[in-house]
């Protein structure tokens, strides 16, 4: 039987028996990602929006890095892991319509053009499609090539395993760092240190002691490029336009992560695993360059503030009182 590398929105990579039906899934995770994200993205405040779609991706990251460890510990080739998906789904749907948390309020929805979200959020939409192009290449091709080296499952769980944790690690400190700061700026700083750390993991020793920690920092900075491009592309577009902006950036995210395994097998074909991760050196370069480009040909747009003043509690007469009623008769005849 022949197994597919197919890379998921998510950023994992799922072992696919072409005739099963798990071929599917990526629909359905693509519905819930844009629910997901549409939902935390209207409730949440301009100021704080990174933060909180950081604890989102927290748990996104934990949820793929357990998937990491049944990699070595469950047969990817039968239907039980695909059964143990659908059962997790179902108890997170019991979950999610008994909670109280209130919904964001149902409002029309607008059509948005790319050619539009593009013209008011070219980094975030580039910055998407970069981003699933270089999680979907280092998913799927990492694991194919050390598999194709030799190297045993379970050394290859605990490098993708690592690199998942310092995508975990990385969210919420990034997350109020871009809260505070241009996240265009956030942006080109990821893209260069990413290129920095994917270099590293061609030219340092490929020993455990070196490759490990590099593969949290490569992780880490690699998770962190989505999040930031989607909170970019929501600050600058109106409330009414959140469905329509998380599913354009998640078709982007997409789109790069179908190129990506097509680029880089033929890379990795001829110039093994460096060319992969040269390619991913020059995309997370290439966000960079873009990022720091529009910071010069355009101003960053300014923080939602407070719309209202808090006011110390100040004593003032009811309208029913009648003490206070006459206190005040008795004062505007003394004024008059």
């Amino acid at each position: 039987m022949t197994v597919d590398y197919k890379p998921s929105i998510g950023g994992g990579v799922a072992l696919l028996d072409p005739n099963s039906v798990g071929s599917q899934l990526g629909f359905g995770c693509a519905g819930i990602f844009v629910t997901t994200e549409s939902w935390l993205n209207a409730k949440a405040e301009p100021s704080e929006r990174e933060h909180v779609f950081s604890v989102y991706m927290v748990g996104t990251f934990i949820a793929i890095a357990l998937g990491q460890i049944l990699i070595g510990r469950v047969d990817v080739e039968k239907d039980m892991a695909f059964n143990i998906i659908a059962i997790l789904f179902a108890a997170a749907l019991v979950l999610v319509s008994t909670t109280r948390a209130e919904p964001p309020q149902i409002m029309t929805e607008l059509h948005l053009p790319y050619r539009q979200l593009m013209k008011l959020a070219p980094v975030a939409v580039a910055g998407a499609a970069l981003s699933g192009l270089i999680s979907s290449a280092f998913y799927a091709l990492v694991p194919v090539w050390m598999q194709d080296e030799g190297i045993d499952r379970e050394s290859i769980a605990l490098f993708m395993l690592v690199a998942v944790l310092g995508g975990l690690a990385f969210q919420v400190p990034v997350g109020r760092l871009s809260d505070r700061f241009d996240r265009r700026i956030v942006l080109a700083l990821l893209g260069t240190a990413l290129a920095a750390a994917a270099i590293a993991l061609v030219r340092l020793p490929h020993t455990r002691a070196v490759i490990l920690p590099i593969a949290i920092l490569f992780g880490g900075l690699m998770s962190t490029l989505y999040p930031v491009c989607v909170s970019k592309a929501h600050d600058q577009l109106p409330a009414d336009h959140v469905v329509a902006v998380s599913s354009r950036l998640i078709l982007s995210s997409g789109f790069g992560s179908a190129l990506g395994p097509l680029i880089g097998m033929g890379l990795l074909r001829c110039f093994d695993i460096h060319g992969v991760f040269y390619m991913i050196a020059a995309a997370a370069l290439l966000l960079a360059v873009l990022a720091v480009g529009r910071c010069l040909t355009s101003a960053s747009p300014p923080h939602a503030e407070r719309t209202f003043d808090i006011l110390p509690p100040q004593p003032t007469p009811l309208a029913h009182d009648p003490a206070g009623a006459v206190d005040d008769a008795k004062s505007r005849a003394r004024n008059h």
